[in-house]
């Protein structure tokens, strides 16, 4: 019977990609000087599991590669070769490339990368290396000893293989573990003699089946025991080493098995559905909730069965429906929660961005980790990762100093970025935070007047100047590098997080750092809103963009030349959007004066919207437009509220931009 393999293959997708991650972080905390075994060790198990697992699944080109670093991971665990810098660059490379590999074999499209062969023949060169560096034998009487404990060159090895009746029952295909030898050098299979029972007896869940290996590589008895580990104490195999090959010999296997061209990757159907995994607490607290709703639903159930509902009948009703109300809130907590992913998942990905862009930029950055087991959507992780990846570049290209600069300053030679998140009320605060020099606002101002963003004799007070660097376009660099300079950064970090319904807000000081604090929902799935009338439609607007709600007195409305008007609140003026205006539809508030101002932030700054009349808080569901319909500007999606009423939610900043108020400094100047 043959196994259709392509449903388990996410499985491997997910388990390598963890793989991956492990082998980066091993890689970055390792002490090349003083390597920690247990590291090496982890590392090498890694690539041991993807290379088993690719070969398992067919994937010839992400197996032969991670064969290559085992070869090389061996030798250095094992004592016989020290690791380098150089091996950790190159380690750290192939964890860059075989993440690449997998993604390109998820997304069923071939993997083309010179970087691949570039990195094949490092590998090969420097195992080669190591081959004909190993100690000479000290005697002819213990060379066959020593050239299997040495390796010096290739040998050819007979393995003789009788397999336990038991093995496919255990889940273990003998084809699998041939395939992987193959990996090894060049292999030959043979069935050995064998006994079967009669037909009539055979049971087709058993193997009665022995094979005679024959295979020739350099690799040593220890590597070919593990590619039977698993079947060890089921099966009776024996190794024997008949014979060595010189170096100069050319044969048909070895490492003109590794000069293979790869096969191209299966194109078998993969399945593309995202997974999580989670924890089995949460799917009992989830399993539990499920059971008392089963019980409220069945009490329920009883009572409209009765012809006749008496009063003690109504009281127990209430109480059902009561019970039932919070059954299901405990329900809609719990599904939530399995969503909820540590932010390590996030923070992981960090420690190697700093240490490649310290090197190249020549800066000595200490990274600091904080708040990791605070848990998010997993939708919105994945979003915030670019916004935090620029603000992490940013900090190390513009805010940390060299080393001379610092010293001359009078700080450590070595600059701190933390990292740092913790839960806020019903929020998520991360923080990036540095020891640089801070924002110059003197430079900020003048490039911002070079630009006609500000005028030449407008004065700005500090925080609007450090507002500046999130205008379109808006750059201090001198010259455009790979890593910033292009002036297409911090305005797309704040769009990217205002589409979150979040904020950013910036505070810096000269000389001391920059703290960039980025506040979001924990869950784009739920919003706490504010729902709102205009006309005869409901709208609902994200609680933690209001900041007040206001009557506006006749004499506070002013109104501009170009048909604006503003609100007078306190010692600001703010732009007041007239909503039913925007998205074309009757009001009984027409004027400031006759309706209800809401008081929003947008982009860190405050502007008003008028509405007829604020009705009720509540979470709702969000739903999204797009699946149905177009995208609607200044609406973020729709929900449905608790008597079938389908409202729609309010994007402040769309809503801004859909007003074409661009710059309302200007117009509340």
């Amino acid at each position: 019977m043959e196994i259709d393999l392509s449903q388990f293959s996410q499985v491997f997708f997910e388990e390598s990609l963890e793989g991956l991650g492990a082998m980066e972080s091993e890689l970055l905390n390792l002490d090349v000087n003083n390597p920690d075994a247990e590291a090496i060790n982890t590392i090498f198990r890694a690539a041991h599991s993807i290379k088993g697992g690719s070969a398992t699944f067919g994937f010839s080109q992400v197996a032969n590669y991670t064969h290559l670093l085992e070869t090389l991971l061996d030798e250095i665990r094992d004592g016989r070769r020290q690791m380098t810098n150089e091996h950790q660059d190159m380690l750290l490379l192939s964890v860059d490339l075989l993440r690449n590999m997998i993604d390109a074999l998820m997304r069923k499209i071939d993997f083309d990368d010179p970087q691949l062969a570039q990195l094949e023949t490092q590998f090969t060169l420097e195992i080669h290396k190591s081959t004909h560096n190993a100690r000479p034998e000290e005697s002819d009487s213990n060379s066959d000893t020593l050239a299997q404990q040495e390796s010096p060159g290739l040998r050819r090895w007979a393995i003789d293989f009788q397999a336990g009746v038991d093995i496919l029952r255990c889940g273990n295909d003998p084809y699998l573990m041939f395939n992987e030898l193959r990996l090894l050098g060049e292999l030959s299979v043979n069935l050995a003699e064998h006994s079967s029972p009669e037909f009539h007896d055979i049971d087709p869940e058993a193997c009665y089946l022995n094979w005679q290996l024959e295979l020739i590589t350099d690799q040593p008895l220890e590597r070919l025991r593990e590619v039977f580990e698993w079947v060890e104490d089921e099966c009776s195999i024996n190794y024997s080493s008949t014979s060595v090959i010189n170096d100069n010999t050319n044969p048909d296997g070895g490492q003109a098995n590794q000069e293979k061209k790869p096969k191209p990757a299966s194109q078998a159907k993969l399945p593309e559905t995202n997974s999580i995994r989670v924890s089995i607490d949460k799917i009992d607290l989830l399993i539990n909730m499920v059971g008392e709703l089963v019980i409220t639903q069945a009490m329920l159930g009883q009572i409209g069965q009765q012809d006749k509902i008496d009063e003690e009948s109504l009281i127990s009703l209430k109480q059902g429906l009561e019970q039932l109300a919070t059954h299901t809130r405990d329900l809609q907590e719990s599904v939530m929660q399995i969503r909820m992913l540590p932010i390590s998942f996030a923070f992981n990905r960090f420690p190697r961005l700093v240490r490649d862009i310290g090197q190249q930029l020549g800066k000595k950055v200490d990274l600091v980790l904080k708040g990791e087991d605070t848990e998010l959507d997993k939708t919105v992780m994945e979003k915030i990762v670019d916004p935090m990846v620029h603000l992490v570049r940013n900090s190390l290209d513009h805010g940390l100093e060299t080393p001379e600069e610092r010293l001359a300053k009078g700080k450590s030679a070595v600059g701190t970025l933390t990292l740092n998140a913790f839960h806020q009320g019903g929020s998520i605060i991360i923080e990036i935070i540095d020891d640089g020099a801070g924002l110059d606002t003197d430079r900020i101002l003048s490039k911002a007047r070079e630009k006609g963003l500000v005028g030449q004799e407008e004065e700005l007070s500090t925080e609007a100047i450090h507002k500046l660097i999130f205008k379109p376009g808006f750059s201090t660099a001198d010259a455009v590098s790979d890593l910033s300079g292009r002036g297409v950064g911090m305005d797309v970090v704040r769009r990217n997080i205002n589409e979150l319904n979040g904020s950013i807000e910036l505070k810096s000081t000269q000389d001391k750092g920059c703290r960039f604090t980025i506040r979001l929902p924990l869950t784009l799935a739920i919003l706490d809103g504010q729902l709102v009338r205009v006309g005869k439609h409901i709208y609902v607007v994200p609680l933690v963009s209001i900041h007040e709600s206001l009557q506006v007195k006749p004499n506070k409305i002013n109104r501009l030349s170009d048909g604006h008007e503003l609100i007078q609140l306190r010692n600001e003026y703010l732009p007041v959007i007239k909503v039913y205006q925007e998205f074309c539809h009757t009001s009984d508030a027409k004027e400031i004066k006759d309706g209800l101002v809401m008081v929003v932030d947008s982009n860190n700054d405050k502007i008003g919207l008028l509405v007829d009349e604020l009705l009720s808080q509540q979470q709702v569901v969000i739903k999204s437009l797009e699946d149905n319909y177009n995208r609607v500007p200044g609406v973020s999606g729709a929900t449905i509220l608790g008597d079938g009423t389908v409202a729609l939610i309010i994007d402040v900043t769309g809503l801004v931009s859909l007003a074409g108020i661009t710059n309302m400094k200007e117009h509340a100047a």
